[in-house]
């Protein structure tokens, strides 16, 4: 893993993890501690299954050699947005996979715990997708001195 920006002033912190499924479980250990520092126990559970489901799907289906998987994550304001960027140019798509399917519905976790979720094309390769989540109004706690 290597941190190539951490700002507490913007709220954004972005890691690269090498292209293999231990950084799944590397990113939420990253996410959990993101979002504890800032405050936000509140979103994490439902936040760690929207990573999980990224960035699971990155390393199963972006396979280019020597490239990595970046995730940001954002503070803005009143949500988190998660990202998961690789360089692998395939759009993921929205499906139902048949009921004896033992993959294929991670999407679908995404779809009904995200407020919004989507895909992005990169200026130079690949694509980022990304998940917004909305924070409680009540979760703020830490910062006001009630926490």
């Amino acid at each position: 893993m290597k941190s190539e920006l951490t700002s507490p002033e913007e709220r954004t912190v972005v890691r690269r993890w090498a292209r293999h499924p231990r950084c799944v479980a590397r990113a939420r250990a990253d996410l959990r501690t993101t979002l504890a520092s800032w405050c936000l126990p509140t979103v994490e559970e439902v936040a760690l299954l929207v990573l999980s489901e990224l960035i699971t799907n990155a390393v199963r289906h972006a396979r280019v050699p020597g490239r990595q998987i970046e995730t940001r994550y954002l503070h803005q304001g009143d949500r988190v947005r998660i990202e998961v960027h690789d360089a692998a140019d395939p759009h993921p798509r929205l499906m139902t996979p048949p009921l004896e399917a033992v993959h294929g519905r991670g999407l679908l976790l995404v779809d009904a715990l995200a407020d919004q979720w989507g895909v992005t094309p990169r200026a130079a390769v690949g694509k980022a997708v990304w998940a917004v989540l909305a924070i409680p109004d009540d979760v703020d706690r830490c910062r006001s001195g009630r926490g």
